[in-house]
Formats: structure tokens, sequence, C-alpha cells
């Protein structure tokens, strides 16, 4: 398979990441229990298994090392736990409306970060550009 269409399989699956996020936090932030569909609570682990699995495929395969000779990919590592971990208090682990929707938000931004850390290759993000 080639780096482009790995690059762009990575890409969609991230759009896809964001999409599916986004639709579980709109029906989570009022209440956890909303999110009853089981496919809503399996497809999403599905993709993002596809999505790390291809964006480590693809550091292999380029030679870039996180926190080595790629600080910009050990960025995306870094804001992808911080990802993980905010938006699970988004969907299920945020006690009120008020904290799951400000986790909903900083989820937002911080993907909005990794986005800008792949855009410039830099961890700076939108402030390299």
């Amino acid at each position: 398979m080639s780096y482009l269409a790995v690059k762009h399989a990575h890409m969609m699956f991230a759009l896809l990441s964001i999409i599916l996020f986004m639709l579980r936090a709109w029906l989570a932030v009022p209440s956890p229990a909303n999110i009853k569909s089981k496919w809503l609570k399996i497809l999403p682990h599905i993709n993002d298994t596809l999505l790390l699995g291809l964006g480590v495929w693809l550091a292999i395969s380029s030679q870039q090392i996180p926190f080595g000779n790629s600080p910009w990919l050990g960025a995306k590592v870094i804001g992808l736990v911080l990802y993980i971990v905010i938006g699970t208090i988004a969907i299920k682990r945020g006690k009120t409306r008020g904290q799951r929707l400000g986790a909903f938000l900083a989820s937002i931004a911080i993907f909005a970060y990794i986005y800008g850390a792949a855009v410039s290759k830099s961890p700076l993000s939108w402030l390299a550009l």
C-alpha cells in the first residue's frame, strides 16, 4: 500500500473520529444514558483503532520518531492521550451537564491542536503557520 493512500485513509479516519465524537457528545451532554445504540458504542472504537494503526504505520514507514526526530509527532501523541481522557469526561464520566459540556469543548480544542500540529509539522500547532 502506498504512503499517500495510507496518509489519506488516516486523514479520513481522523475526520470520521471527530464526527463520531461530536455525535456521541451531542447525545451524552444532556445525559450519558442517551447513548443506547450499540453501533454508537462500537464503531468509534473500530474507527479509532484503524486511525491509530495507520498513524503508527505512517510513522514507521517514514522513520519519524515521536519525541525524537519528530517533536510534532510527540505533541500529537500527548494531545491524543489528553483528547481521550477529556473525551471520556464529555461522554460518560462527567458528573454534571456543565462538566460534560466543558469537556466536550476542551476535546474539540485539543483535536484542533492535533490537526494543527499535523499540518504545520510543529508542536506549536497553528502558531507555527
